[in-house]
């Protein structure tokens, strides 16, 4: 029924979410600073905040996720932005630094079911638009990223912390508000037998895009295995198998368990592929949120070293409007992963574009002037923001489907834990007059993620998406898009 109407404003709705995901992120680097001046906390304590948020979040991955597959994708992301609003207003009125950290925890347990928005989102696109609408919705992020920067300029300095906390919380309730008007996926009604109300969304969505209902019945995928057939791709047609067709990988594939799919991760087919996905995801994470962060501490003072009261009295002395201006890097950085991602496919980019980050990162080795350092931070959010969005559209075509969820959720949950650890560089060493050792692990976390890049065993440009993890023997069998 193609992409229409009803595509348009999924897209608006999920984007949302990923707007507000964003934007909680995007403040971490605000509320820091501010909170530090005003409870006297230690370098330690300050990162914490940061950290806590990240561990949340390598909860809720899982946790959401479970929840979505069971009871839908509707109740998953309900769920998350319920947790994400409330916890996030509630941290406005934070009276200490325990109850802060324990709130922002829970901002960060609700962000974790972002995914599900994104699935949530990719399950009424149609697989040749899929790479193209995966772009977009990362632009979502970009400009949640650049909203909030805005934001906390024109409230920081009247308004406060507390009230930044308060406003950036809003996007997750018009989640709430706007809910009631939500399909679910037709494919997890589908797969959950309740195919009358899988054929109303599909109604729906022929209406709004001015199409038609294609001809036949809607099997439900209990009918399939009641019948012995396997369950089909989305792009396998509801026909009985033709004669001789090997039908056994894919009945494996379609009923691997969650943890035989894990130990498929790690078979001799996959565990090259899988642990440099890991150490990729972790580096872009470090990175991308330590660059973040770097950006309030190399322009508040704290990376000066001098008498504890004078930088005490500098930490309010964040540069909103370098701030921002590093944050409009995301726009370029996602130009440049649309324009290199199918020229010169995504291994060559990525490599290219982590070195390109070092260059610029090597000077800030040394302490420089403001304006400089506003520049080089600029080119290396570019380059960061574009390996972001190359890998992600990377990772879901080096797995099979059987795997392909799993593959990419345990490799973002990878990326959380570099999100955890690198607030401890960004923030702690720049705090103890340590800028150049922090800039110098930034540098090595980069460099090597961009040679394990080059050694991924396979370029995915214009390969279409496996079913099966050696397709070598299955020239005949459809593939997903």
């Amino acid at each position: 029924m193609g992409f229409g109407k009803f595509q348009i404003l999924v897209l608006a709705y999920a984007g949302m979410g990923w707007v507000s995901e964003a934007m909680e992120m995007m403040l971490l680097s605000f509320i820091g600073p501010a909170v530090q001046s005003l409870w006297g906390l230690s370098s330690h304590e300050e990162s914490l905040i940061t950290s806590v948020v990240f561990v949340g979040m390598l909860v809720g991955a899982y946790s959401w996720g479970v929840v979505s597959d069971k009871y839908g994708r509707r109740k998953g992301f309900l769920i998350t932005a319920i947790v994400t609003a409330a916890a996030g207003f509630l941290s406005a009125l934070s009276p200490n630094y325990i109850s802060l950290i324990i709130l922002r925890c829970l901002v960060g347990l609700g962000l974790g079911g972002g995914p599900v928005l994104c699935a949530w989102f990719l399950e009424f696109i149609p697989a040749p638009n899929r790479g193209t609408w995966m772009v977009v919705f990362q632009a979502f992020w970009t400009v949640g990223t650049i909203f909030e920067a805005s934001l906390a300029w024109f409230v920081m300095p009247t308004l406060g912390w507390r009230w930044l906390l308060a406003l950036s919380s809003l996007p997750s309730s018009f989640l709430l508000l706007f809910y009631g008007l939500t399909p679910e996926s037709p494919r997890y009604l589908c797969l959950k037998g309740r195919k009358s109300e899988a054929l109303g969304v599909l109604e729906k969505i022929a209406r709004m895009n001015g199409a038609k209902v294609p001809c036949g019945t809607l099997v439900s995928d209990h009918e399939i295995e009641l019948a012995g057939n396997s369950i089909p791709t989305e792009d396998t047609q509801l026909l009985p198998p033709k004669a001789g067709e090997d039908t056994t990988s894919r009945e494996m594939n379609s009923n691997a368990g969650g943890i035989s799919s894990l130990l498929k991760l790690l078979s001799p087919e996959l565990v090259r592929s899988t642990t440099l996905l890991w150490a990729v995801f972790f580096g872009n994470a470090f990175s991308y949120y330590g660059l973040v962060l770097l950006t309030t501490e190399l322009h508040n003072g704290h990376n000066t070293c001098g008498p504890s009261e004078l930088q005490s009295g500098n930490s309010q002395g964040v540069s909103y409007k370098d701030v921002f201006i590093t944050t409009f890097a995301e726009f370029p950085g996602l130009l440049l992963a649309a324009a290199t991602v199918d020229r010169f496919g995504r291994k060559i980019s990525m490599s290219i574009i982590f070195f390109v980050c070092c260059f610029f990162l090597l000077p800030l080795v040394f302490h420089q002037p403001q304006g400089l350092t506003t520049g080089l931070l600029f080119g290396a959010r570019i380059c960061i923001t574009a390996t972001f969005t190359v890998m992600y559209i990377y990772a879901p075509e080096i797995y099979p489907t059987s795997v392909r969820s799993t593959g990419v959720g345990v490799a973002s949950s990878v990326g959380r834990i570099g999100g955890m650890i690198c607030p401890l560089v960004a923030v702690g060493l720049v705090h103890g007059c340590h800028q150049t050792a922090a800039i110098i692990l930034f540098e090595i976390v980069i460099f090597v993620s961009g040679i394990c890049v080059l050694f991924f065993p396979l370029e995915t440009k214009g390969r279409d998406l496996s079913d099966s993890i050696s397709s070598s023997k299955q020239t005949n069998k459809p593939v997903l898009s």
